[in-house]
């Protein structure tokens, strides 16, 4: 019989405002092979947001303490302001288990994340435009003007970045661009690599 080892890490990123947060809690319902990774971060609660289902909420001085554990996969400083973390063993349990991990961390998280062994595939989510993106942060309504210009500088970096990943999904379209991640992932479950010796798993039962 065939073996392979489908199971991956899905790396989402994109720009604030670019949908990803969107787009991975619709993979997660429909998709029943896929689990969330609940990151550590430094900040403080948004809105309805809890501790354990968003993030998990902890002080520096925690944060420092998994760092010096050896515990995150990755783990940087966002904006310059709060830690944001991945937790290696939470991944590696759930993998081992044959499931599938979705994280969206943004790019200095995913290529840390790209020097380890950890099995992934890496989407890069982007709107059609910079003029689109604005627009979006505009009408989320949870950042003054001058939150939004330090997100837009920031995506004007963060586009740089966009060639070390393994696709790119444009937004504009928040069905299709969510139709486009699960055929990604779908696609990425069948690549030879993942399979163990398919051709002598095919022949075994002839031996």
């Amino acid at each position: 019989m065939i073996q392979k080892s489908s199971n991956f890490l899905i790396i989402l990123s994109a720009p604030s405002g670019g949908g990803k947060s969107t787009i991975l809690n619709e993979i997660l319902q429909r998709m029943d092979t896929v689990d969330y990774s609940i990151s550590y971060t430094t900040r403080a609660p948004r809105g309805t947001e809890q501790n354990g289902v968003h993030y998990h909420f902890v002080n520096e001085r925690q944060f420092e303490e998994r760092i010096a554990s050896g515990d995150f996969l990755e783990h940087a400083k966002v904006f310059g302001k709060s830690w944001y973390g991945t937790s290696i063993s939470y991944i590696k349990s759930r993998l081992v288990r044959s499931r599938h991990v979705i994280m969206d961390i943004d790019v200095q998280g995913a290529s840390q994340i790209a020097a380890t062994d950890i099995p992934y595939v890496k989407i890069f989510i982007i709107p059609p435009s910079m003029e689109v993106l604005k627009e979006r942060l505009i009408k989320r309504g949870t950042d003054s003007m001058e939150d939004i210009q330090r997100r837009l500088d920031t995506a004007r970096i963060e586009l740089n970045c966009i060639p070390e990943y393994d696709y790119l999904v444009i937004n504009d379209d928040l069905e299709q661009a969510i139709l486009d991640v699960i055929n990604i992932i779908k696609a990425e479950e069948n690549r030879v690599s993942r399979y163990s010796n398919p051709m002598q798993g095919f022949l075994q039962e002839e031996q």
